[in-house]
């Protein structure tokens, strides 16, 4: 949700930067994810001040410049070339001052500096309309208001003051905070300052007669419906103000009377709707549920099917919107529009809820009545709206506001005990304090006794509903971190302490992947119906689906945690970080079937990814890309770490992977990586190549063990010998280990290959692997015959079982 920083000093008076106030309202719960400054007009007219043209002469030796001296507040005048045909002595201009980058309306940005035009010196610009970026005039200067002061800035004079854009990730049970105002009671309650609630002050009845009739047919779904019809609007573009306000939350500007909408919506929190009242079939207006399969074709063209628990606003012959989500295509406003109905209501959340979900139509309207808007704001939301109506549109008001609400919503009456208020808090507040904290959030006391609180919660707050809810209000309130840790803290403990070490396991590794330059990611566990389709499911178990999925896009839980990765990945290298190394710890889910019913397998997972240069390019050498042997590595690394050391390798089976390896302990499954396949990256939207690993984390977690051994370093050297393989182009360089292993246990230590060759010098289904081999005995000394012993015996087995040539 995105927020205002200049609208919402319009509620509320308070002295705090966009910084300091982030912070005051992550510490209510409302997490602000970031800032962004919104500027009015390119360079927010940084560095352009008021002049004032001290003397203005010919300059000696061009006929259409002028020399002026301006002064702009400072110790001295400026002295300041101009071309403009109308400049003068004693004329309030716009200055811009050295060092000041100008944005004109076409053409490239160019910074003032200090020069000499034909031998004059010029400290400055006396600007044009176009110059600087607020319209496309170049007939002559900016002559302004003599009244103006010197030196004061542009910006607030031209109303193009830079705002902020404020992102608060919005929890869904603060439905109350989804607007403006609301924002606003909490900073209220957090700071302890006035709230300037909007008002409605010159809204008048008019004298219009009203063609729309209202019926609502079933007020379980509407329980309150306000509408108003006003006559002669005229449909044009919107106010400036009102398009940088839209802007700035993150909505896109349409005309006077559809932004009047979003702007009630966004800053109060109520959404609305508006009709073509001359499309409006039969004058009437009837709110009800219509059969199943009706057909209505709403805003985006699309016709859908309503499912038979969807409310409507129909007209006397068919459905003209689906209510509280989406409007309809025929009733709609036009750049024809002339006369409107404004509809206002309260739906029940659930109902607008199940709407959304069958039809997968999320929109800002269904985002809060689904969530639950508050019951008494339809009457006051329609009178702003229609008194901003009258403004930017013209028109006329008809002489009838309707209002249907047959059985208001009262507020939640809930009982606090103050044992249960200080047992939460783990802190004894005052019950004056208490009473103070719960009036600045609007829930009033009524009745009081020595243990207890009858209070009186607005329906507006649909999340604060019992004791514990009201106990959290105060809280946040209050300050987390406010409440002090007791001097005499303990706990008990239902388990046995062992359960403790999976923990301690998981931060060795994720010290162990962080020390080799790795970040820890955290992930959705929701993801894509598309996404578990690639993922090789050798359970053959089903897809776990949400029952009330916020969208379609996130409607099932992960199988695996590759594309969770994948996400992140995009992300950064979007914005142009594209040598990556990401680890997460995660679950996957399975939905197991049996005869009877099923149950959901949670696997813990380790994932680890790597993108991009394994090294950054340095004076001394290129970037390098990463490559499969980096991931090997890293994943034998965080065995080791874990005191596994035997393991198998197979061929990977996992269609995700272009190429890579199983790696199995006694025949089971630890870990899986290898190159992720293009389609994938290309799903993705990724370009680049990534390497993936998942690791078992349950099964690496229980293969680890304290007990180990220690043995004595040899003081008797090590021995080297190479031989040079030719294999059938099939062979494994794992075979080689595995026969090499079997042949000579006690005195051969290490095995590696260091070069694979494919080429002409060989035959077609050929290969060869340069492998070494490292020899040593603890006890004594090799000797060369020792040594050609065992190398023989390795040899004939490579012969033997492998079919190798020895290269000489």
């Amino acid at each position: 949700m995105k927020i205002s920083y200049s609208h919402l000093k319009k509620l509320i008076d308070f002295d705090l930067d966009p910084e300091a106030l982030g912070k005051v309202l992550t510490s209510t719960g409302l997490e602000v994810e970031g800032i962004e400054t919104i500027e009015a007009v390119k360079g927010g007219l940084k560095g352009l001040v008021v002049g004032e043209v001290m003397s203005c002469e010919k300059h000696p030796d061009a006929d259409k410049l002028k020399v002026t001296k301006i002064n702009v507040g400072g110790e001295e005048l400026l002295d300041i070339v101009c071309g403009a045909p109308n400049v003068a002595q004693g004329q309030k201009v716009i200055v811009a001052l050295v060092g000041t980058t100008l944005y004109p309306t076409d053409g490239e940005p160019f910074t003032i500096k200090k020069s000499k035009i034909r031998g004059a010196v010029s400290e400055g610009m006396l600007c044009a309309e176009d110059e600087i970026g607020t319209g496309r005039s170049h007939d002559g200067i900016l002559v302004l208001d003599p009244n103006l002061e010197v030196g004061q800035p542009i910006a607030p004079i031209f109303n193009k003051e830079a705002d902020y854009q404020i992102e608060i990730g919005l929890t869904p049970n603060r439905a109350d905070a989804a607007s403006h105002l609301g924002v606003a009671r909490d900073i209220k309650a957090a700071l302890d300052l006035e709230l300037k609630y909007p008002e409605a002050s010159t809204f008048e009845i008019g004298t219009a007669k009203p063609n729309i009739s209202v019926q609502v047919n079933d007020s379980e779904a509407c329980p309150r419906f306000c509408g108003l019809e006003i006559q002669n609007v005229e449909v044009k573009e919107s106010p400036e103000w009102l398009k940088r306000f839209l802007t700035t939350v993150g909505v896109n500007s349409i005309n006077n009377l559809v932004d009047i909408t979003n702007y009630i919506c966004h800053f109060l929190g109520q959404p609305m709707h508006i009709f073509d009242a001359d499309q409006i079939k039969g004058g009437q207006i009837i709110v009800q549920i219509p059969e199943k399969g009706t057909k209505v074709t709403t805003l985006d063209g699309v016709e859908r099917s309503l499912s038979g628990f969807d409310l409507a606003i129909c007209n006397a012959e068919e459905p003209m919107a689906i209510a509280g989500v989406f409007g309809g295509e025929k009733s709609g406003v036009t750049a024809s529009t002339k006369n409107i109905f404004l509809e206002v209501a309260y739906f029940d959340p659930s109902f607008i809820r199940k709407t959304a979900n069958h039809h997968s139509l999320k929109t800002d309207a269904s985002f809060r009545y689904e969530r639950g808007t508050d019951p008494n704001m339809p009457p006051l939301a329609i009178k702003i709206a229609a008194e901003l109506i009258l403004s930017l549109s013209g028109g006329t008001i008809c002489d009838s506001l309707i209002d249907i609400y047959p059985n208001p919503i009262a507020d939640f009456d809930i009982l606090l005990k103050y044992k249960n208020i200080d047992r939460l808090l783990g802190k004894t507040l005052e019950p004056t304090l208490i009473k103070n904290i719960l009036s600045k959030l609007d829930i009033m006391a009524v009745s009081e006794t020595a243990e207890t609180l009858q209070v009186k919660v607005p329906p507006y707050r649909v999340d604060v509903t019992r004791e514990a809810d009201v106990i959290e209000e105060i809280l946040r309130i209050y300050g987390f971190d406010n409440i002090e840790l007791s001097s005499h803290m303990s706990s008990d403990f239902i388990a046995d302490f062992p359960a403790k070490e999976a923990e301690n396991l998981r931060v060795k590794a994720s010290e162990n992947l962080a020390a080799k330059g790795f970040f820890e990611i955290q992930s959705l566990s929701i993801v894509k119906p598309a996404d578990n389709a690639h993922v090789v499911n050798p359970e053959n178990t089903e897809a776990v689906k949400l029952l009330n999925p916020l969208s379609e896009d996130l409607s099932v839980m992960r199988q695996s945690m590759l594309f969770s990765g994948l996400n992140a990945i995009v992300y950064n290298v979007n914005r142009r970080s594209k040598d990556l190394k990401f680890f997460e710890f995660g679950r996957t889910y399975h939905k197991v079937n049996n005869e009877e019913n099923f149950k959901i397998k949670e696997n813990k997972q380790l994932a680890i990814w790597i993108t991009g240069n394994v090294n950054a390019e340095t004076w001394s050498g290129k970037p390098q890309k990463v490559a499969y042997k980096d991931l090997y590595q890293v994943v034998v690394n965080v065995f080791e770490s874990m005191r596994v050391f035997d393991f198998e390798t197979a061929e990977t089976t996992d269609s995700a992977f272009a190429y890579g390896l199983d790696l199995l302990f006694r025949k089971k499954p630890l870990a899986k990586l290898g190159l992720v396949k293009k389609n994938l990256l290309k799903q993705a939207d990724l370009k680049q190549d990534v390497f993936y690993a998942e690791i078992d984390w349950d099964l690496l977690s229980k293969l680890y063990t304290q007990e180990f051994s220690f043995k004595e370093i040899s003081k008797y050297p090590e021995v080297r010998r190479d031989l040079s393989l030719v294999l059938p182009k099939t062979a494994k360089f794992e075979q080689v280990k595995k026969v090499s292993k079997q042949v000579e246990k006690k005195l051969l230590k290490e095995i590696n290959v260091f070069d694979v060759y494919e080429g002409d010098k060989l035959e077609e289904n050929q290969k060869s692997y340069s492998v070494s081999f490292v020899l040593q005995d603890i006890e004594k000394t090799l000797n060369d015959a020792i040594i050609d012993k065992t190398m023989q015996k390795l040899i004939a087995a490579f012969e033997n079982e492998l079919g190798a040539i020895i290269r000489k």
